[in-house]
């Protein structure tokens, strides 16, 4: 079993939707426009933010997300054969841990 971030839109540019606690915190990005400033910008909030999963990054013509829906965020389980098997709702407040673990617990054992 593996387990991934994807980065991908930036939920909060300083010229799109900025909020006070990023300016508040020095967390203040524009919305990149290349595929080069998306990874600068992705690698920061990585490691900002101490994420130990491997990240990876959707190009600024977000494909990912547009397949996926996943703006602002939503967590997933991917079977192994490359299918959607669970798909949470919107986050962060429609995360459900309970439903992200019976998910995983119904993968098939390999």
């Amino acid at each position: 079993m593996a387990f991934y971030v994807v980065y991908i839109v930036e939920a909060h540019s300083s010229d799109m939707w900025q909020m006070q606690s990023n300016v508040h915190d020095g967390v203040i990005f524009k919305n990149p426009l290349t595929d080069p400033e998306r990874q600068q910008v992705a690698g920061a909030c990585v490691r900002n933010l101490h994420i130990a999963i491997p990240a990876l990054i959707d190009s600024v013509d977000n494909t990912v997300e547009k397949k996926y829906t996943a703006w602002p965020d939503r967590l997933f389980v991917i079977g192994s054969d490359g299918i959607i098997r669970w798909k949470s709702q919107a986050g962060p407040f429609g995360f459900s841990a309970k439903g992200l673990a019976a998910a995983l617990q119904s993968l098939p054992k390999s």
